[in-house]
């Protein structure tokens, strides 16, 4: 890359805040809360601090996955947090996610509040408290864990690295894009082999393992991820396609990409959930807007 300039790294990297692109704002080499703000509370059971990015679909989809079963202790009060206005760095927030990442869940079902940070770890905790979703069988529920922790630790080199370089950084670094874009490849070949093999990726049944993984590879497959179809070629990935048309299906999955989503079509949006009624209210508001 002739154009590219040598660069030497310094004997000490020091913060400089012009060279973070997009996310300059709200990216700092630093932990903790930079301004004291309680959270808000509703009256479920559960509560979720989110907005609806890969990782804050998982756990919204998995809650409504879990109503639709029949878990009326799974009801659940979502609020809005705008990372782009570093909400996450609220005093109350940082209380329940001392790592200042949506989604932050708090459940207040027993004596004492319990907090859930990590959307891998609020997927477990929900499986286990209800019973759902997680294969009980030894070797299923090893492959269900396997493709769970696959995910938590893939999606950082498709999230940021390709979808940082690709999308966001200030300037575009052919090494880097060529770097990430070959491993977000290679990570959809290995869910399409796969998929290839069985319907989901535990096996024959719908698990938590889905739920993770779908709402960044589904949205990849389908180009609306970095709108980067047609350069990663996610027309040939045709198991994994298969497989994120069919849980686009399901009407749970439906109403929790909906959820805390400010984004998009404004059908597609419901800022905050605090009732399953939302949903339908939400529709009507948009019916009446249209005349």
């Amino acid at each position: 890359m002739p154009d590219m300039p040598a660069y030497t790294p310094p004997n000490v990297w020091t913060w400089n805040k012009d060279h973070g692109g997009r996310f300059a704002n709200i990216n700092r080499p630093i932990a903790g809360p930079t301004h004291d703000k309680e959270l808000p509370v509703g009256r479920h059971p559960l509560q979720l601090y989110s907005l609806a990015t890969p990782n804050g679909v998982k756990v919204t989809v998995m809650l409504e996955e879990l109503l639709a079963l029949g878990h009326g202790g799974a009801e659940y009060d979502a609020w809005l947090i705008r990372i782009s206005e570093g909400e996450q760095f609220g005093s109350g927030f940082v209380a329940v996610n001392p790592n200042s990442k949506i989604p932050a869940l708090l459940d207040r079902s027993g004596p004492e509040p319990i907090r859930v940070f990590e959307s891998g770890a609020i997927l477990l905790y929900l499986a286990e408290k209800f019973g759902a979703f997680l294969p009980s069988d030894g070797g299923e529920r090893a492959e269900c864990l396997s493709w769970l922790f696959w995910q938590m630790g893939s999606a950082p080199f498709l999230g940021g690295g390709f979808g940082h370089f690709y999308a966001y950084a200030p300037t575009k670094i052919e090494y880097a894009i060529d770097r990430y874009a070959m491993e977000a490849k290679r990570q959809l070949d290995v869910l399409d082999r796969r998929l290839a093999e069985s319907a989901y990726l535990a096996g024959d049944e719908y698990t938590i393992a889905d739920m993770a993984v779908w709402p960044w590879y589904g949205t990849l497959a389908k180009g609306q991820l970095y709108d980067a179809g047609e350069f990663l070629q996610v027309q040939g990935y045709t198991h994994v396609l298969r497989w994120t048309d069919q849980i686009a299906q399901r009407a749970a999955v439906k109403r929790g990409r909906m959820v805390n989503r400010t984004w998009g079509r404004p059908d597609s949006q419901l800022h905050e959930r605090h009732h399953a009624d939302d949903f339908h209210t939400r529709t009507q508001a948009m019916l009446a807007e249209q005349g």
